[in-house]
């Protein structure tokens, strides 16, 4: 059972999958957590820690191997530029397209279309294929889809950063929004600054785990000191390297 405040729980949540060599791997092991609504969860790993498996768990893209994934009905979305678009649709079609995947109707989706494109600010683009899109075009576009799509719990993939600053700072405005509504976010990113800025508690995986996850700042500082010790660790065994050449 989980209280009003509770938007999705883990317990115990693993994910395994087949390397190249057909071998049986953990992406995601022994997660256990909760994400309250009003809450922004900031998530920070090095490469390959399992950031994005575990946003596309919370989005219901992947089913758990092992354990337990409660949403209470609350419907997430998820906005990344991995995933992407159909690119030789126009704007407007992906945005129809993407709205109807996310649960919405025809008539919602249609009804949607023309505040999206103003919010990402490409009415002039509307009937323009995606491929011929920048990055930052794209990332308008899909963070406004998501953004009127309304999900209970938006996740967020390495997004933020791109992008002019107005648009930044807009989006940023519009995921406080969605906190003072009641919702919950879940945001990942390289970007220790973003995460500081918007982010109450902060989640830090290592090799599929959770390492930490508590507030922002002890979280951060405890990330920043583990990533020095492992960049002075490089630079003395490249020392060592030179020094037997």
């Amino acid at each position: 059972m989980s209280d009003k405040a509770t938007a999705l729980s883990f317990r115990n949540v693993s994910f395994r999958y087949l390397d190249r060599s057909k071998k049986s791997r953990y992406a995601l092991e022994d997660l256990t957590f909760d994400l309250k609504h009003r809450e922004i969860l900031g998530v920070i790993g090095r490469n390959g820690s399992g950031k994005s498996t575990l946003l596309r768990l919370l989005a219901g893209i992947y089913e758990p191997s092992a354990g337990e994934i409660q949403t209470y009905d609350n419907k997430a979305s998820l906005l990344s530029l991995k995933l992407g678009f159909m690119n030789y649709l126009t704007a407007r079609e992906n945005i129809v397209l993407s709205s109807m995947l996310h649960g919405l109707s025809r008539k919602q989706s249609l009804a949607n279309v023309d505040r999206v494109l103003e919010f990402a600010e490409l009415e002039k683009h509307a009937d323009d294929k995606v491929h011929t899109f920048s990055s930052g075009m794209v990332s308008r576009l899909g963070f406004s889809i998501a953004y009127y799509i309304d999900p209970d719990i938006l996740l967020i993939d390495e997004v933020l950063g791109v992008g002019d600053l107005d648009f930044r700072a807009k989006s940023r405005a519009a995921m406080v929004e969605k906190i003072n509504a009641q919702k919950a976010v879940v945001l990942v990113s390289h970007q220790l600054n973003t995460i500081r800025a918007l982010c109450q508690t902060v989640m830090w995986l290592e090799a599929g785990r959770i390492k930490q996850l508590g507030p922002c700042e002890e979280v951060l500082t405890a990330y920043r000191q583990s990533s020095r010790a492992i960049a002075q660790q490089n630079a003395a065994a490249l020392d060592q390297e030179d020094a037997e050449d």
